[in-house]
C-alpha cells in the first residue's frame, strides 16, 4: 500500500500544481471565445496527465527510500545481509531481470516493497521486522513476490493506466467548470470569473481523482495475484502460502500489529464497508491463499 499511496499522492500533487500553474499563466490553448475546443483540450490533458504520471514513476524510487528511511546494502555487514543480497540476486536471475538495489528499512511491522521506473533499475526493500519474524524460506517467498512485481512491469503499467486516467480527470474537470460557467452566464451574468473557474477545476479534479483511484485500486488488487503466482513459481507454492498465512496470523495478534499490514503492501482483508473495498489496494489474505492453493492443486 505504501508505494501505491506515494505514487498516487505524487501524481495528484503534480497534476494539481500543473493545473494551478497553467491557469495562473493563462497557458490553456483549448479555451476559445465560444467555449472549449474539445480536440485541443483532450490533447492538452493527455500531455499533462501523462507527464504527471511519468514524473511520479521516475520519482518513485527516491521517494520510497526517503519516506521509509531505507538503507541500500552496498556491502553486506553481516551474514544476514549477505544472504539477503544472494537471495535477491538468485531470484532476479531466475526472473530474467537485472539485480535490483536491495535495502532494509527500520519498521517493526512485517513490510516489503519493490519500486522503480523499469525492471532493470528497481529497488527491493524489506523491513527489519519482517526479517526478524519470518523463516528464511518465507522471506525468500516475500522477495519472490516483490521480484514478481518488478518482472511483470507493474509500476510501468500502473503509470500508464494512471496517465490515461489523469487525462480524463483533467478533461472532465474542465468540461464541468465550463458547463457551470456557461450556465451562470445566462441572462448576462458574469459567470464564474477567473478564480471561480479555477476553484471549480481544482475541486472537480480532486473528486474525479478519487473515482480514478478506485480503478487504480482494482488494478492493484489484480496484480497482487500475479505477484503471488510469481513468488510461488520462484520460491515454491508452500513457502508463498506459509508467508501469507504468517501475515494473517500477525494481523490477529492484539496490541502487536496494526489493522493494516503492508508486507508486499498487504491489507488484512477486514474491510466490510463498500468504500473500503473499493479503495483497497490489495485483496484479502484469505482470497490470496485460496488462489495459490487452487493453482497448486490444478498443477
Amino acid at each position: 500500500m505504501m508505494r501505491i499511496l506515494l505514487f498516487l499522492a505524487t501524481n495528484l500533487a503534480v497534476v494539481l500544481v500543473a493545473s494551478i500553474t497553467l491557469r495562473l499563466l493563462g497557458v490553456e490553448p483549448y479555451l476559445q471565445a465560444n467555449g472549449l475546443n474539445m480536440n485541443s483540450l483532450l490533447i492538452f490533458c493527455f500531455v499533462f496527465g501523462m507527464a504527471g504520471s511519468l514524473i511520479s514513476l521516475f520519482l518513485s524510487k527516491p521517494m520510497a527510500k526517503m519516506s521509509t528511511g531505507a538503507q541500500i546494502i552496498d556491502q553486506p555487514r553481516d551474514a544476514n545481509e549477505k544472504w539477503l543480497l544472494d537471495t535477491v540476486a538468485e531470484l532476479a536471475r531466475d526472473a530474467g531481470i537485472k539485480m535490483p538495489d536491495v535495502a532494509i528499512f527500520p519498521a517493526q511491522q512485517s513490510n516489503a516493497f519493490a519500486t522503480g521506473w523499469n525492471k532493470d533499475d528497481a529497488l527491493v526493500a524489506v523491513s527489519s521486522g519482517l526479517l526478524n519474524r519470518m523463516r528464511p524460506e518465507e522471506v525468500r517467498a516475500v522477495l519472490g513476490h516483490e521480484i514478481g512485481h518488478v518482472a511483470n512491469g507493474d509500476m510501468v503499467t500502473l503509470a500508464l493506466i494512471q496517465g490515461v486516467l489523469n487525462t480524463f480527470v483533467m478533461f472532465f474537470a474542465r468540461v464541468v467548470a465550463q458547463l457551470i460557467d456557461s450556465f451562470l452566464r445566462r441572462d448576462d451574468n458574469e459567470g464564474l470569473g477567473f478564480f471561480g473557474y479555477f476553484a471549480v477545476v481544482i475541486v472537480a479534479e480532486i473528486v474525479f481523482g478519487l473515482v480514478a483511484s478506485v480503478i487504480v485500486a482494482w488494478f492493484s488488487r489484480f496484480r497482487e495475484y500475479r505477484a503471488d503466482a510469481a513468488g510461488a513459481r520462484l520460491a515454491g507454492s508452500g513457502a508463498m502460502i506459509n508467508a501469507l498465512a504468517r501475515l494473517k496470523a500477525e494481523t490477529q495478534m492484539p496490541d502487536q500489529m496494526p489493522d493494516t499490514l503492508t508486507a508486499f503492501a498487504i491489507t488484512t482483508g477486514q474491510t466490510r464497508k463498500l468504500m473500503e473495498r473499493l479503495f483497497a489496494s490489495h485483496p484479502p489474505l484469505d482470497d490470496r491463499i485460496r488462489a495459490l492453493k487452487e493453482s497448486a492443486y490444478r498443477q
